[in-house]
């Protein structure tokens, strides 16, 4: 469950980077990249543990379901989170600047 949030949530910020006109205004190149490197992140485990438990891995428990859902949505947070504060850093139109010089 962890791959499939993290490669929705990247697929979804790769469209709105593509059909934003202005593409580097508000960084979304950077939020797609955190959320295809994390995506390649959890490929990289589900190659590991199905190599280690085999068709086992497919067998889970509603417990293990939801955990791995919960840790899916919380990297998608923290990768949301990440993209905020590098957002606030480069300041693409100017506001936190503004705020700070008055």
């Amino acid at each position: 469950m962890t791959l499939l949030i993290t490669i929705f949530a990247a697929i979804a910020s790769t469209i709105f980077w593509y059909a934003n006109d202005k593409r580097d205004t508000y960084k979304l190149g950077t939020l797609s990249l955190i959320f295809w490197g994390a995506s390649l992140m959890w490929f990289v485990d589900f190659i590991a543990e199905y190599a280690e438990l085999k068709a086992d891995y497919f067998v889970q428990s509603f417990a293990d379901i939801l955990n791995d859902s919960l840790l899916g949505l919380a990297v998608v947070a923290l990768g949301l989170i990440v993209w905020i504060i590098i957002l606030l850093i480069k300041d693409p139109k100017g506001v936190i600047k503004n705020k700070l010089t008055k």
